[in-house]
């Protein structure tokens, strides 16, 4: 098994550090909303989205802290994440405009 027996305990400051990081790219997630970057405004959001994900799953759920092992399968799950989205936005993106029924 695992030489790592008992858990990670971080100090509240971490925890509060964390907060406050997140609290700041929430407010920058939506300030970007009311700036116009043309068509760098979705490459910069998906980067502080990536940026909140990153530490919630880094630091909120000790994945820093643990083994490789569990690197590898949250590596792999946001991967996975990542590949569905991109077939979903390519699918949405490369449909035409539905007309209205009836019209």
């Amino acid at each position: 098994m695992s030489a790592h027996t008992t858990p990670h305990v971080l100090p509240k400051s971490t925890y509060y550090a964390v907060y406050a990081a997140l609290m700041v790219l929430l407010v920058a997630t939506v300030g970007f909303a009311f700036i116009d970057l043309g068509s760098f405004n979705f490459p910069v959001t998906m980067a502080i989205a990536v940026a909140k994900a990153l530490m919630i799953a880094l630091i909120f759920m000790h994945v820093y802290y643990s083994e490789r092992l569990v690197w590898v399968f949250a590596g792999a799950s946001f991967l996975w994440l990542g590949i569905m989205i991109t077939y979903t936005l390519n699918d949405y993106f490369t449909r035409g405009m539905l007309g209205i029924l009836g019209k």
